[in-house]
């Protein structure tokens, strides 16, 4: 089996949410003077590359153990957004490069997971996408949506809108992937995959996104 990677690193300090506690993957233990190394993670749920359960914008909605492990295995749809202008809503129009992906996972390329900083365009201007266009994703059959920033709906007014109909249809959500150097190549004939932690009762989880080929 081969893999490619579409994940984001994460790291002490690691850029993040800005409405989330800051990222501490402190060293707690270390060679020789402890004879181990150990290290501890304190960050949000909704760290680096996760997936969104309902249950994170709808009280009472589905726990991320709740969908077995296929839920997140399936055939991708890569859509190229990389012309799109910073703060871009992304809409039906926007959309239609993706064909027919209908039970299939599409994942939105905007190339802002290569801007990824702690600064005000990296938290603040990246495309997103609108309500209208979770609105097509839910008529399309689209199974799950992903983007390569931390919010799929962006970070203004529109944001809980967009999460809300997508998580109240039945469709997951992953954010903050990222979409390197050779990922065009690698997608053809591609599966992807992207597991949760097994953290019952959590809205969602850090995840290792993957596109994976025989």
């Amino acid at each position: 089996m081969r893999f490619f990677d579409l994940s984001q690193p994460l790291f002490d300090g690691c850029p993040n949410c800005h409405v989330h506690p800051p990222v501490r993957l402190p060293r707690t233990a270390d060679h020789p003077q402890d004879g181990w190394r150990m290290e501890e993670f304190h960050m949000a749920s909704h760290t680096g590359t996760h997936l969104d359960a309902p249950l994170h914008k709808m009280a009472g909605g589905a726990s991320i153990d709740a969908y077995p492990l296929e839920t997140f295995c399936g055939e991708p749809v890569i859509v190229d957004l990389t012309h799109l202008e910073a703060g871009h809503p992304i809409g039906p129009a926007d959309l239609e490069a993706a064909g027919a992906c209908s039970g299939k996972i599409l994942l939105l390329n905007t190339g802002w997971g290569h801007k990824r900083a702690k600064t005000e365009e990296w938290i603040h201007r990246s495309p997103w996408l609108s309500p209208a266009g979770a609105e097509w994703v839910v008529e399309k059959d689209v199974r799950a949506v992903g983007i390569d920033h931390f919010s799929i709906g962006g970070t203004g007014n529109e944001n809980a809108a967009t999460h809300e109909i997508l998580l109240g249809n039945g469709v997951w959500v992953i954010e903050e992937l990222c979409f390197r150097e050779g990922w065009r190549e690698f997608a053809e004939a591609a599966s992807f995959m992207a597991l949760p932690l097994l953290v019952p009762g959590f809205s969602g989880s850090p995840c290792r996104a993957v596109l994976m080929k025989p």
